[in-house]
């Protein structure tokens, strides 16, 4: 394994910030080493549109926490590239937030503007599996601040939508109950389906296969598989049929935050107030655009930034 092959991304998403560490020498992705923080970032960024100094400084300490172990464990890594998303674009203090990162870590960040998001989530999902050059593909990332949506066939991008809709930003905007009223459920269902039916250009699932990446789905087939210990080998290329997300939607209609970190912690703990939402988001993709099963993908930005960047 040559030292130059071993390259590092972080993401840093409205909710998570996530390290990865890959040997990209085989043409592909051979991870090393992945971490998350739950620093949450965005927190009351869709109402007051910048980011607070709590939460900005969060996000520092996640960064700095990382820097430590690549400096211990991976030292022929100069400098991971670092990307922000939806949280990063909407705020009016962006700036300051990028300026922070550089004297605190003496970082680059990269801003990716949505449409790139959905680029390379696209390429990220697609290299943690076998992926056919004949077939059609549709990729759904939900995350804290937005939803991108990526068609292609094989490794070939088609077209691509990235939706101001998110965990964090609708929990935020329609589900403040714990758990959310029916009336609040109403309300975030109708601004979900609004929000699919502005996707430029027609759909036909017949001969689609959707993907699934972040959080949201990877917990489903987490809750799925009765996992008791988070193992990415057992969640990837995980099917999930729409009665499966249905499922989980049911019980988290009907259970607090706090019951659903006691009963599944290991992928609850930072995400059980906001989750619901990424359920509703997930299950109105799959109705909307008529897929009956979806296939889970541990790939993700982090991974299409190192695909990208080579």
């Amino acid at each position: 394994m040559a030292k130059q092959s071993i390259r590092a991304s972080i993401d840093i998403g409205t909710n998570t910030v996530l390290l990865l560490v890959a040997d990209t020498s085989q043409g592909g992705l051979t991870t090393l080493y992945e971490e998350q923080q739950i620093p949450r970032l965005g927190k009351g960024v869709d109402l007051k549109k910048t980011l607070s100094m709590e939460s900005m400084q969060r996000v520092i300490d996640a960064l700095v926490h990382y820097k430590g172990i690549l400096h211990s464990r991976f030292p022929e890594i100069e400098s991971p590239v670092i990307t922000a998303t939806s949280a990063v674009r909407d705020a009016s203090n962006r700036d300051e937030f990028i300026k922070l990162v550089k004297e605190s870590t003496s970082w680059e960040v990269r801003l990716l503007s949505g449409a790139e998001e959905a680029e390379w989530t696209y390429a990220g999902a697609l290299s943690a599996f076998q992926f056919r050059s004949d077939e059609h593909y549709m990729v759904i990332d939900i995350g804290g601040g937005s939803t991108e949506l990526a068609l292609g066939k094989g490794s070939v991008l088609k077209n691509r939508h990235s939706f101001d809709m998110g965990s964090v930003r609708f929990t935020e905007r329609y589900l403040q109950g714990n758990p959310p009223s029916t009336e609040q459920t109403k309300l975030a269902e109708k601004a979900i389906n609004e929000m699919y039916a502005n996707f430029p250009g027609e759909i036909t699932s017949s001969n689609l296969r959707a993907i699934g990446v972040a959080g949201t789905v990877t917990s489903i087939a987490y809750i799925k598989e009765k996992l008791q210990q988070y193992d990415a080998s057992k969640i990837n290329a995980v099917e999930l049929s729409l009665d499966d997300i249905e499922s989980v939607f049911v019980e988290f209609a009907q259970s607090s935050s706090e019951e659903m970190i006691e009963k599944y912690p290991v992928v609850m703990k930072g995400r059980a107030d906001i989750f619901f939402a990424g359920i509703m988001i997930l299950k109105g993709f799959m109705e909307v655009f008529g897929f009956k099963k979806l296939t889970v993908s541990v790939g993700g930005i982090r991974h299409g930034t190192l695909i990208k960047t080579l």
